[in-house]
């Protein structure tokens, strides 16, 4: 004959026992939004968007589910759309065609480029959007660097000169926030005196103050086409995700250089570096959330591993919840039109 299991009854728990039941904060909707420590809202986003050339209007990127290279017509189109949604600023990456690169990536000079033509056609059709431009070489270099090369050396301070003309360029054809990503000793200064003697006093700097040589960049070489190209690591100019104390001393000189703004690239896995950044510096200071990172909640979104407007959103008040300011983001419309629904 089995025995029957006893379950023990619960000792009577005195009501002096628990004075403080912070579930109380979390019983219901309204309470949790009551006492929400942070809010994301559209103005907190960025939209990088991927530019191309030729007859196709729109190209899949095959390792970013849901993103696209888009032509010069689209996009205006999806400018149009982003202030609809009420995102301040998109960020521009050009997809240059190979027969364009060459080692000195002197394709960022011309007047004419793809960058350069997106944001005239940009400001023409939707002038109160925010653009954002990304000074760096490795989309023009048939190298895949972000610097002029010596050998297998990258060259800093004549790179730097080559930045100070793709800076002047943009800002010519309508730029509004110049991005140095390139991560050269002393850019910031020089891009800025470049940008003051000419009369671009106004164009801001959001400085990648802190760039890691992260694996997480992936997706995005692909998107651009630089990275079948690339030879050997930036790793003697990016940072090394080992070094934390090392991304203050990257913010503090691009301060002093004149930067208006500044960001850590990539996002999640550097939320420590936001948090130090912000407080140490109170500055606007932006992460980017980078191609690796919305990959791999795309794809799992995908297979049905995990909820993806669940994911995003919480990946998303992660940054605010770490200190940023905004966050550029690949997620940013399809985030802001979950926010203007109220989701």
């Amino acid at each position: 004959m089995t025995t029957p299991v006893r379950i023990p009854k619960p000792a009577p728990v005195s009501k002096l026992d628990l004075i403080h039941r912070p579930r109380r904060n979390r019983k219901s909707d309204w309470a949790r939004r009551l006492v929400r420590e942070n809010v994301l809202t559209p103005d907190d986003l960025i939209w990088p968007i991927f530019l191309k050339d030729g007859d196709t209007r729109r190209e899949e990127v095959d390792s970013m589910p849901g993103v696209e290279r888009l032509s010069v017509e689209e996009a205006v189109r999806e400018a149009r759309r982003a202030v609809s949604l009420g995102i301040p600023a998109i960020a521009l990456f050009p997809n240059t065609d190979p027969s364009l690169r060459d080692a000195e990536g002197r394709e960022a000079l011309r007047e004419a480029n793809l960058v350069c033509r997106a944001c005239r056609a940009i400001k023409a059709k939707v002038p109160g959007l925010g653009l954002v431009t990304d000074v760096a070489l490795d989309p023009y270099t048939s190298h895949g660097h972000d610097g002029l090369m010596r050998g297998e050396a990258i060259l800093n301070d004549e790179t730097v000169a080559v930045l100070v003309g793709q800076a002047l360029n943009q800002a010519r054809a309508g730029a509004d926030v110049i991005a140095p990503s390139d991560m050269m000793d002393g850019r910031v200064a020089a891009i800025r005196k470049g940008l003051d003697a000419e009369g671009f006093e106004e164009v801001q700097i959001m400085s990648y103050a802190a760039k890691y040589a992260s694996a997480f960049y992936g997706p995005f070489r692909d998107a651009v086409g630089s990275g079948a190209l690339l030879k050997g690591d930036k790793r003697t100019y990016q940072m090394d995700p080992a070094n934390g104390d090392e991304a203050l001393r990257e913010v503090a000189l691009d301060l002093a250089e004149g930067a208006d703004m500044v960001m850590v690239k990539p996002g999640l896995p550097y939320l420590d570096i936001v948090r130090r950044v912000k407080e140490r510096y109170g500055v606007p200071t932006f992460a980017y959330q980078v191609s690796g990172e919305y990959s791999m909640i795309a794809a799992a979104a995908e297979r049905g591993w995990i909820d993806g407007d669940k994911a995003m959103m919480e990946s998303l008040i992660a940054f605010k919840r770490a200190g940023a300011d905004g966050i550029l983001t690949y997620f940013a419309p399809r985030a802001a039109a979950a926010l203007k629904a109220g989701l």
